[in-house]
Order: C-alpha cells, then sequence, then structure tokens
C-alpha cells in the first residue's frame, strides 16, 4: 500500500475534504500513474452533486496526465517513466462494442478491485474509473495513452475527456464533411473543442451559441465563424438568415441542460444530425415532435466520449497540437494546487471557465 493525498467527495453537493488515502499497488494489467496534472471536468462536477448517483466517499476526477510509476504482472508496450495521459475509457479490446470501433461503449469492462481505501481500510469509490482528483492512480492498462516526453502536462491532460469528447463528436460520431455547416451551442471547454473540430473537419459555417458575449468572443479564437447569443429571443432564425434557409447539417449540444435539448433540432437542416453530447442529470427529460424528425430525415445521435479509439486517435490529436492547429494551451483558464481544488471546482460552476487544472507539481 501507498499513501497519498486526495480529494473526497463524503456527501453530495459538498466541498471535498483533503485525506491521506492507501492506494494498493498495480495487480496483472494495470499500471500505477503518478499524476502531474488533472482538469476539473462537469461530469466530476454532476457526479459530486449526486447528480448520476454513485457511492461514497468517492475519488472523482478522469482528465489527467503523468507518469508510470509502477506496473502489473503482464504488462507490456510501457514501462516505469512513461508520460501518459489518464482516461476513464476502460475496455476490453474484445467484445463487439470494441472489434468495431466503440470502446468506450465497451460492454466487457475489465473488473478492478477498488484500489483506494481509508488508512483504516474502509472502501473509497474510484470514482470514473480513474479517482484522479489525487496524487496516484491505479489504473487498467486500456485507460492509459502515450504523449510526448515534454509535451506540459496541463496541456495534455485535457486530451484525456474535453478534447477528445468536443473534437471526436465531430469528426467521429457526426462525419461532418468539407463545406458542411456546425451549430455548437455551449462555448465553454467541450464546445470549444468541437468548434476545433468543425475547423479541422473544412467546416464552412462554425456557428457557436452561447449566454454570454465573451464565451462568443473566445469561440471565434477557436475557430467559430458567427456567434449567437442563445438568450435572442429566436437564436435558430438567425442561423436560418446566416445560412440562407439552409440551417445546420449538425448540431452539437455540449451543455447538460434540457431547456436546450428541447430547441436544438430547430437548427436543423433537412436530413441533419443532432449529436448529444452534453449529459443532463438522470431523470430529466426533453421533449420533441417525432413527426418531424420522421419527416426530414434527421438524426438523433448520442455521443459518448466522442467515440474517441485512444490508439488511433490521440496520436493524430498529438500531430495536430505539435502542427499547432489543435490548440491546447490556451485551453487552460486557471491552474491550481490539489489544496486549492475546490475553489477551482466553484470556478468550474460559474461556467466562465475554458479548463482549470490541478498541479501536483
Amino acid at each position: 500500500m501507498t499513501n497519498i493525498r486526495a480529494a473526497v467527495a463524503r456527501e453530495f453537493g459538498q466541498p471535498l475534504t483533503i485525506e491521506t488515502l492507501n492506494l494498493r499497488a498495480p495487480k496483472s494489467g494495470e499500471v500505477e500513474v503518478t499524476l502531474e496534472a488533472c482538469a476539473i471536468c462537469h461530469s466530476d462536477i454532476s457526479f459530486m452533486d449526486g447528480g448520476w448517483g454513485g457511492h461514497l466517499p468517492a475519488v472523482y476526477g478522469h482528465e489527467a496526465a503523468g507518469r508510470i510509476t509502477a506496473i502489473g504482472h503482464g504488462v507490456k508496450g510501457v514501462q516505469v517513466g512513461d508520460a501518459v495521459l489518464v482516461t476513464l475509457i476502460r475496455s476490453c479490446g474484445e467484445c463487439m462494442p470494441c472489434a468495431t470501433g466503440k470502446p468506450v461503449i465497451c460492454n466487457s469492462q475489465p473488473r478492478m478491485e477498488g484500489p483506494l481505501t481509508t488508512l483504516d481500510g474502509g472502501p473509497v469509490a474510484q470514482g470514473l474509473e480513474c479517482g484522479a482528483f489525487a496524487e496516484k492512480v491505479v489504473v487498467d492498462t486500456s485507460q492509459i495513452a502515450p504523449i510526448p516526453d515534454d509535451m506540459p502536462m496541463d496541456a495534455a491532460c485535457l486530451l484525456s475527456c474535453g478534447v477528445i469528447t468536443g473534437v471526436g463528436a465531430v469528426v467521429n460520431t457526426a462525419g461532418l464533411r468539407a463545406g458542411q455547416t456546425a451549430v455548437v451551442i455551449g462555448a465553454g471547454g467541450v464546445g470549444l473543442n468541437a468548434i476545433q473540430g468543425a475547423r479541422i473537419a473544412g467546416a464552412a459555417k462554425i456557428i457557436a451559441i452561447d449566454m454570454l458575449e465573451e464565451k462568443l468572443d473566445v469561440a471565434m479564437e477557436f475557430g467559430a465563424t458567427h456567434g449567437i447569443l442563445a438568450s435572442d429571443p429566436k437564436p435558430w432564425g438567425k442561423v436560418r438568415k446566416l445560412t440562407g434557409g439552409k440551417m445546420a447539417d449538425a448540431v452539437f449540444v455540449t451543455v447538460g441542460a434540457t431547456a436546450v435539448y428541447d430547441t436544438a433540432a430547430r437548427y436543423l437542416a433537412m436530413g441533419g444530425k443532432l449529436v448529444m453530447v452534453g449529459m443532463p442529470h438522470s431523470g430529466d427529460k426533453a421533449s420533441y415532435e417525432p413527426v418531424i424528425t420522421a419527416a426530414t430525415g434527421q438524426q438523433m445521435l448520442g455521443c459518448k466520449m466522442g467515440d474517441v479509439v485512444l490508439k488511433r486517435d490521440i496520436p493524430w490529436m498529438m500531430d495536430l497540437y505539435q502542427q499547432g492547429r489543435l490548440k491546447l494551451d490556451e485551453l487552460v483558464s486557471g491552474r491550481f494546487t490539489l489544496d486549492q481544488i475546490n475553489d477551482a471546482i466553484k470556478d468550474t460552476r460559474t461556467g466562465a471557465a475554458r479548463r482549470n487544472v490541478v498541479l501536483f507539481k
């Protein structure tokens, strides 16, 4: 057992507490990663608030990067000292979803005996399969991907969730093509990456929609061609004017608000795709007129983690970053220590942050 400091959720909706926990050594097929950076994602906050259930106490955090410091039996292809990102995508590599390029919905995830306990041996849940609001994690090898040794960890950790979710929603889920029009609802961390994905895919028009003017200004920096305030009486009417009545080939909802889902299809062209990225709390419901979806040949597509395949997509995104075509450093809006994690979470809740990152070194 190794003693580590971690931010622990003991009550839903309450601040995290910094505690010393036990972390067991990696078993067969597992690795220990000493973390250098972990970003705050709204999914962590939803779990902390009890929006999706779960067991407490728990350590959340799933958008991380660091270096391998121990390896379990049978692990191949990596060694102690390797720089890696850590993600919640745990997959077997053999089930039908994995075999058909959908490891994010693996239906036979490798089972792990919980690696975290309190100092007196009590159970602590490994939130989002990672538990990365901590100095170290033990995860399955399917959850890591190599990164360049000299890459800044605060930028690298963003590839574990926010970047792959946004870019992947456009490139993998929607299959957006050059010359098409994209509408991105929400210009936060994931939304900015959907905008980047649309730019990389060659979209002719990339229309960002958000409640805040300053976030629309940032969206333009990341590749949006137009910005529309969501508070306008009928923002879809402005999209109609911008597109000459055609509307959008794909609409990406990157916020977890059911009110947004109620109106998102209004932006769609005939045959367009509504990509559902943002996740409302369990039990929340949206409403549609199915006849419109059927009559217009539109599609509603769920998107988890950008339908990413780590071994395929991370090297590609690394190349884009190194070429200056994928902004990562610019996504970091705040840097905090582990002791300041509640401040980072509070700032993230305001919606103004692109990505706040906890640094362990």
